[in-house]
């Protein structure tokens, strides 16, 4: 019998607490959206930022793989995958858990995490002897249990799921909200915020950091006049002016790099990119798409003594050690649909393809570093297939 991945704190755990989960203090760019094409067929796409490289692993998990998530002094909360996936995540050197960060499944049921400081799930009111489902072990279990964004919401309503700490003495709670879209098109967001389990409706399938979900939705109030027709000439008391060139619609969307900002235009270029005719046409779009979010080192920099712990070992900027930058470490787009991941690493310039379909014809759960796909390469399936 093949011993359970049980997915609990660790060294791990604590790397991620550190170099992943504390990065919101600053600004820990991630950028979650949804693209539909000709047909409305869904597209997922997403931007990891950090200032420095974690361990990421390339995974395919197939079908009756076993998973335990421990939660607290609860019991811990067995389950078999039903369901093979292909994901981006850590691998935990202590027991080989996997720590999901983004993933599809056989399904086409994604998932996808995102930093969010303002993290802070209900009170622990379950009894010691009911086995509970810890947040950070989201990803293993709704793309290993569930095949649509419904089936997940009702799950949702009778499986406790608790805010666990990811450091001793209950610190650093898991501080991050999640977003999943599916076959159909729908999306959520499970949000813990002001002691609450919220699981949101979300219309226009974005999502990036804080403040809380709702909140963006509200935002978006505020964008009403947001359209891509370029008005380029204007007559005031007789004279006429006229924009030289075009692109005049752009001008009023938030140019920053803070989740606010990245939000509205997130909004804005999911709605109003043309719509791929064919799912090739579909993720080439999202491509380009995904390129207004990606950030290259030294846009913005941070003073690594006045920011959060991540910046104490982060790398510095072009040889200047007292500072740090935020950058893209991966792009991500999924193809939903046909069940297809594509991921380009920040030094790669090319996408490489993992698709489930081909991924089936294997019966154990394989790894790859993400370090070692070459940016030359472009069948990341063959990858995992050839993995020892």
């Amino acid at each position: 019998m093949k011993r359970p991945l049980t997915l609990r704190r660790s060294a791990l755990a604590c790397l991620l607490a550190v170099a992943t989960a504390a990065a919101p203090l600053t600004a820990q760019a991630c950028t979650s959206l949804l693209y539909r094409d000709m047909n409305g067929a869904p597209y997922a796409g997403r931007t990891m930022e950090l200032p420095m490289e974690l361990p990421y692993e390339m995974a395919y998990v197939p079908v009756g793989t076993s998973f335990g998530s421990k939660a607290d002094q609860h019991h811990v909360l067995d389950f078999t995958a039903k369901h093979a996936f292909v994901s981006i995540g850590v691998n935990d050197p202590l027991n080989g858990s996997l720590k999901i960060t983004e993933g599809v499944n056989d399904k086409g049921l994604s998932f996808a995490l995102l930093a969010f400081a303002s993290t802070k799930g209900p009170a622990d009111m379950v009894k010691q002897t009911q086995a509970v489902l810890a947040a950070i072990d989201l990803g293993a279990w709704t793309l290993s249990q569930f095949s649509t964004v419904a089936e997940v919401k009702a799950a949702l309503e009778t499986q406790p799921v608790l805010v666990t700490a990811l450091l001793p003495l209950g610190m650093m709670k898991t501080p991050f909200h999640y977003t999943l879209h599916d076959a159909s098109g729908a999306s959520i967001v499970i949000e813990f915020a002001n002691g609450k389990q919220q699981v949101h409706d979300n219309p226009v399938g974005v999502m990036t950091n804080g403040p809380e979900f709702q909140w963006h939705m509200t935002n978006l109030d505020n964008y009403t006049f947001l359209s891509n027709k370029d008005q380029s000439t204007i007559t005031l008391n007789g004279r006429e002016f006229s924009q030289p060139d075009s692109g005049i619609a752009t001008v009023a969307l938030p140019a920053s790099n803070t989740s606010v900002g990245r939000f509205v235009r997130a909004v804005y270029y999911s709605q109003f990119a043309e719509k791929g005719r064919n799912p090739t046409e579909a993720i080439q779009t999202l491509a380009h798409v995904m390129n207004n979010f990606d950030r290259p080192r030294g846009i913005t920099i941070d003073e690594r003594f006045k920011e959060q712990l991540v910046n104490m070992t982060a790398p510095g900027v072009n040889g200047e050690w007292t500072y740090t930058s935020e950058y893209t470490s991966w792009t991500s787009l999924i193809d939903l649909r046909q069940q297809q991941m594509f991921v380009r690493p920040y030094y790669g310039i090319n996408y490489v393809r993992f698709d489930l379909k081909e991924l089936g014809q294997l019966k154990e759960l394989k790894k790859v570093p993400l370090k070692d796909i070459v940016a030359e390469m472009r069948d990341g399936s063959a990858a995992l297939i050839a993995a020892k």
